[in-house]
């Protein structure tokens, strides 16, 4: 995603990173590194995680007066030209709220940069677990050409998508639950209802070790991750007998006459 950012001409004066401990702390330093002079909102709706990205992302006083400075909590309404969101959309119980807020974040002309992981995420896992009858082990993924029509429904206009597969690999079962469980949680309705005992995680290492190891003596997993950007465009009136625009809608309408006059 921060290597995406050369191909945007514009610097933004104010961006925000929504949920950056999930989405990576170093990616947050990148893209600051990026845009030195633009203030920066925090976005964390956990306390914990508030907490967390408080110790680890607010700047002295004293390097605040050079520019770049930090605010945490909410966005207003308009008040960033740029969003990051890495890693978040794939574990929204509903992503079009979340892009409603997304779009509510920026600014007009502002733009949206986000990171997501796609359908042959865990392919391995999958088959493994089908193969021992087991509910799945994760939730299904969304796939990036719904993501582009969920973003052109929401508001937004431009969506570019693309895709990559990244292969990661794990010498013990026990460590690829570790990678796991740092990843998420499952959200599937049909996963395990209850608690399984004592006996599951042996179990479970045994089955993984028997199911998944590879030609290489590895035990490998699948990563599809899907990168997308799109833009707020101006805002457009429906016409009608009875028309209603917001306050803030028609500022932006009147601001962009002004500038084509």
């Amino acid at each position: 995603m921060a290597d995406r950012l050369q191909w945007i001409k514009r610097d933004p004066p104010a961006w925000a990173d929504w949920e950056p401990v999930r989405g990576g702390l170093r990616a947050h330093g990148l893209v600051r590194k990026r845009y030195p002079q633009a203030r920066v909102h925090v976005v964390e709706p956990q306390p914990e995680r508030m907490a967390m990205a408080r110790d680890q992302l607010a700047r002295p006083w004293w390097r605040q007066l050079r520019g770049g400075s930090t605010e945490f909590g909410p966005v207003p309404p308009g008040g960033v030209q740029m969003l990051w969101a890495n890693m978040q959309l794939h574990m929204a119980a509903d992503p079009q709220v979340l892009l409603r807020q997304w779009h509510d974040a920026l600014a007009v002309d502002g733009f949206l940069m986000f990171s997501c992981l796609g359908p042959d995420t865990l392919r391995e896992l999958r088959a493994a677990y089908a193969a021992m009858g087991w509910p799945p082990p994760a939730h299904e993924f969304t796939d990036m050409h719904d993501w582009g029509d969920m973003l052109v429904a929401g508001g937004f206009a431009e969506p570019v998508m693309d895709m990559e597969r990244i292969r990661l690999s794990f010498d013990t079962p026990a460590r690829l639950l570790e990678e796991l469980h740092e990843l998420g949680a499952n959200l599937h309705p049909a996963r395990f209802a209850g608690l399984r005992g004592r006996g599951w995680p042996p179990r479970l290492e045994a089955a993984l070790d028997r199911q998944m190891r590879g030609e290489d003596g590895k035990l490998g997993l699948t990563f599809e991750v899907i990168y997308g950007h799109a833009l707020k465009p101006l805002p457009r009136a429906r016409m009608g007998e009875r028309s209603a625009v917001s306050l803030d809608d028609m500022r932006a309408m009147l601001q962009a006459d002004r500038g084509r006059g």
